[in-house]
C-alpha cells in the first residue's frame, strides 16, 4: 500500500497537493463565480478526495472566494487548515496593489475571520511586503493578531531570503508561499532555507500560466513515455525538488483535481528529471503579479 506524501503545515499533516481558492471566485479571481454551486461543488470534491489545505486571499473577489469556503465547509472539520492572505488590493481584474499599513492588514484579518466563519484563522499570510512601510511593522502587526488570538500561525509570500530572515527576527514564521515551478525558480534559496529551517513552502502558479509549460514538447514527451499528464510531471517534479514543498494548483474541475492529486504517486526517473533540467535552462521565466504600492 502507498503512502501518500505529505507535508505538515500550521499543526496539521496534509497532503502536499491543495486547493487553490482563485476558481471559487469569477474569472482571475474578479467578480462573483459565474455558478457559485458549481464552485462548491469543487471545493466539496477536493475534501472529499483527501485535500486538507485550503489556501485563498482576501482579494480573490474580493471577499467572494473566502465566503463560498465558509458557505461549503463551515463547521470546519479538524484536520483542514485554512489559509488566507492580507496586504495586497485590487481595484480590477488586472490592478492589483500593495499596502502593508499595520492597520488595515489587521482590518483585513477581522473581515476574513468573519467571512470565513471562524474563530481564528489557522494560517494567515502577508500577501505581499509593502516598500512604504517597515518591514518589521507588518510582521509585526500579524503578530499582534496572534496575541489576541484572532490567527493561529504566520505565514509570508514573495520573500527574498533577507526578507524571509528579518520576518523571523520578529515572530516565528510557519510557512512561505511563493510563486515556484519547473522553469520559474527564482525563489529557489527560498525554498532552500525553508527546507533547513523545517518551514513549508507552498507554491503557487506550479504548473505555470495557462497551458504554456505543461503542454510543452518536453513535458509532453515525458509525460508520453510515462503514461501521465503534463501537470502530473510538473507536478511531481515539484514533490521531489524538495521535500516540504506544497503545491496549490489552479483547477477548475473535479477531473483535473483528481488528475493533480495523481501527481503525488508519480516518481520521475533520472530521465525526467534530466529533461526537466535541459528544459528550465531554455526557458524564460514566467512573471509573477507586478503590482504597485498604493499610496496610504
Amino acid at each position: 500500500m502507498t503512502t501518500t506524501p505529505t507535508t505538515t503545515i500550521a499543526g496539521i499533516e496534509v497532503p502536499r497537493v491543495g486547493f487553490a481558492g482563485l476558481h471559487l471566485a469569477g474569472p482571475g479571481g474578479w467578480g462573483p463565480a459565474p455558478d457559485r454551486d458549481a464552485a462548491r461543488a469543487l471545493l466539496r470534491a477536493a475534501v472529499e478526495r483527501g485535500v486538507r489545505y485550503i489556501d485563498t486571499a482576501d482579494t480573490l473577489g474580493p471577499g467572494v472566494s473566502e465566503e463560498v469556503i465558509a458557505e461549503e465547509l463551515a463547521p470546519y472539520r479538524g484536520d483542514l487548515v485554512i489559509a488566507t492572505k492580507a496586504g495586497m488590493t485590487r481595484a480590477g481584474a488586472r490592478e492589483w496593489g500593495v499596502l502593508g499599513r499595520p492597520d488595515y492588514l489587521k482590518q483585513q484579518a477581522y473581515t476574513s475571520l468573519h467571512r470565513l466563519r471562524l474563530d481564528a484563522i489557522p494560517l494567515f499570510f502577508l500577501h505581499r511586503i509593502d516598500p512604504a512601510y517597515p518591514l518589521a511593522d507588518q510582521v509585526g502587526a500579524l503578530a499582534e493578531l496572534r496575541e489576541a488570538g484572532a490567527i493561529r500561525h504566520i505565514g509570508v509570500s514573495a520573500v527574498d531570503p533577507a526578507q524571509l530572515e528579518a520576518a523571523r527576527a520578529v515572530t516565528p514564521i510557519d510557512a512561505v508561499q511563493s510563486h515556484f515551478n519547473v522553469v520559474s525558480r527564482a525563489h529557489e534559496p527560498v525554498v532552500r532555507r525553508t527546507a533547513e529551517l523545517g518551514i513549508p513552502f507552498i507554491a503557487y502558479w506550479s504548473l505555470g500560466h495557462g497551458r504554456e509549460l505543461i503542454a510543452s514538447p518536453a513535458v509532453q514527451a515525458i509525460a508520453d513515455r510515462l503514461g501521465v499528464t503534463g501537470a502530473q510531471v510538473v507536478l511531481a517534479w515539484l514533490f521531489q525538488h524538495s521535500p516540504r514543498t506544497l503545491a496549490i494548483p489552479g483547477t477548475s474541475s473535479p477531473e483535473r483535481l483528481a488528475s493533480n492529486l495523481a501527481a503525488l504517486d508519480l516518481e520521475l526517473d533520472e530521465q525526467a528529471l534530466a529533461a526537466l533540467e535541459a528544459l528550465a535552462a531554455t526557458s524564460r521565466p514566467m512573471p509573477d503579479i507586478p503590482p504597485s504600492p498604493v499610496t496610504p
